[in-house]
C-alpha cells in the first residue's frame, strides 16, 4: 500500500516513528515533510500535499498530524477527494473506515503517545469499508462535492459546467425513457449535443472585420481563425457528432476507440485517429455517459500524448465518481454535462442514467 505521510513541527517527532511502522507494514511511504521540529513551519503546506497526493491516486491513502489533529483536519477536508478522519483511539479509527471510508487519517502528534498512535494506525490500516447502507450515504458527500464544482470555481481550474437550460433538460427527460424509441433517441442525442454548443464554445475568441451590407459598410465580429476538433469516443460518442457538426461544420473530427481490460479493468487503445495539427485545435471530447471516467480520462492522455493542449470534455449524462477521477488525472480539462447524477450501481452503470447509450443508439444490446 502507497501511503502518503506529513506533519508540521508539533508532529514531526511521532511521524518518524509512524514511519518506522509504516515500513514494518510492508507499506511504501511519500514523506512530505516536515523533515525536521525546528524551524515552526505551517501546518496547510503540508496537508494540502498529502491531501493532493491522495486525491490524485498517487497515493492510496494518507496520514497527517500536528499538535492536535484539528488544524490538519480543516486542511485536508478542503480538498476534493479527501476523507479524512481525526482518531485520537482505536473506536474512531475502526469506524471511520469501517463506515465512512476515510482516506486520510489525522493524529494529534501532541496528544498521542507512541503505542496508542500504532495501534490507531493498525487498525486503520487494517480495516475494510463495510459498504451496504454506508455506500448510498458516502455517495451524497461525494456528488455534493461534484455539485459544488458548479458553484464555486475549483482551485486547480477545473470547472463542472451542468447546462441547465430547460430545453436540454426536456430532451433529457425524453431520452431517459426505456419506451423511447431508437430513432426519436438517435435524433434527440444529436438536438442535445446541438443545443450544448451554445455553451461548450462560449470560450471561442472573436476578431473585429468590416462587411459591406446592403445599405453601408460596417464593423462585425468574426471567430478569430479558431481551430476546433471534435473527437468521439468510440462507439457511443458519434451519436453527439452530427449534431455539433451542424453548428461548426469546418471543426475536423478525430476518433478514439478503447476496450476495457476484463482482467485490470483498465482502459485499452485499440484505435486513435486525430488531425494531423492537433495541437493548434480547441479540442471538444464527446463522451455520452460519464460513469467511472475511466475512458474519458484515458482519451485525454492520449490526445496529451499527441500534442493537443486545449480540452473540453462535453457528456450528456455524468456520475459523480467519473467527475472525480477526470478532476483528479486532468485538473485542468473542463467538462460540460447536460445532468449529474446520484452514482454508479454495481455494475458501473450510471444511477439513474439512460442504461447503455451506444446500446440505445444504435439497437443493440
Amino acid at each position: 500500500m502507497r501511503v502518503a505521510i506529513g506533519s508540521d513541527h508539533a508532529g514531526f517527532a511521532l511521524k518518524e516513528k509512524i514511519k518506522g511502522f509504516l515500513l514494518e507494514f510492508g507499506c511504501e511511504i511519500h514523506d512530505f515533510g516536515t523533515h525536521s521540529e525546528e524551524p515552526s513551519v505551517d501546518y496547510p503546506d503540508y496537508g494540502f500535499k498529502v491531501g493532493e497526493s491522495v486525491a490524485s491516486g498517487q497515493s492510496e491513502r494518507g496520514i497527517l498530524i500536528c499538535g492536535s489533529g484539528i488544524g490538519m483536519s480543516i486542511v485536508a477536508n478542503k480538498i476534493p477527494g479527501v476523507y479524512g478522519a481525526l482518531c485520537n483511539d482505536p473506536t474512531t479509527a475502526r469506524l471511520s473506515r469501517l463506515h465512512n471510508n476515510s482516506n486520510v487519517l489525522i493524529l494529534g502528534g501532541r496528544i498521542l503517545h507512541e503505542e496508542a498512535a500504532r495501534e490507531i494506525v493498525k487498525i486503520w490500516l487494517e480495516t475494510p469499508f463495510e459498504g451496504g447502507r454506508h455506500v448510498a450515504r458516502f455517495k451524497k458527500i461525494e456528488s455534493y462535492e461534484s455539485q459544488m464544482a458548479t458553484f464555486t470555481p475549483r482551485p486547480n481550474g477545473n470547472p463542472l459546467i451542468i447546462l441547465d437550460h430547460p430545453l436540454i433538460q426536456h430532451k433529457v427527460g425524453i431520452i431517459r425513457d426505456k419506451n423511447t424509441s431508437v430513432k426519436e433517441f438517435r435524433e434527440l442525442v444529436q438536438e442535445i449535443a446541438g443545443l450544448m454548443v451554445y455553451e461548450i464554445t462560449r470560450a471561442l475568441s472573436l476578431e473585429e472585420t468590416e462587411v459591406e451590407t446592403p445599405i453601408n459598410r460596417t464593423k462585425v465580429l468574426t471567430l478569430s481563425g479558431k481551430k476546433l476538433a471534435i473527437v468521439p469516443i468510440l462507439r457511443a460518442g458519434l451519436g453527439m457528432v452530427e449534431g455539433i457538426l451542424r453548428l461548426i461544420p469546418n471543426a475536423k473530427v478525430g476518433h478514439i476507440g478503447l476496450y476495457r481490460d476484463p482482467e485490470t479493468l483498465l482502459p485499452v487503445e485499440y484505435y486513435c485517429k486525430l488531425p494531423g495539427d492537433i495541437e493548434e485545435r480547441d479540442i471538444f471530447i464527446l463522451d455520452p455517459m460519464l460513469a467511472t471516467g475511466g475512458s474519458s480520462a484515458a482519451a485525454i492522455d492520449l490526445i496529451k500524448k499527441r500534442g493537443g493542449r486545449k480540452i473540453t470534455l462535453v457528456c450528456l449524462i455524468s456520475a459523480p465518481e467519473g467527475v472525480a477521477l477526470v478532476h483528479r488525472n486532468h485538473p485542468e480539462v473542463p467538462i460540460f454535462t447536460a445532468a449529474l447524477d446520484s452514482h454508479l450501481n454495481d455494475h458501473g452503470y450510471i444511477v439513474p442514467g439512460l442504461g447503455d447509450a451506444g446500446d440505445r443508439l444504435f439497437g443493440t444490446k
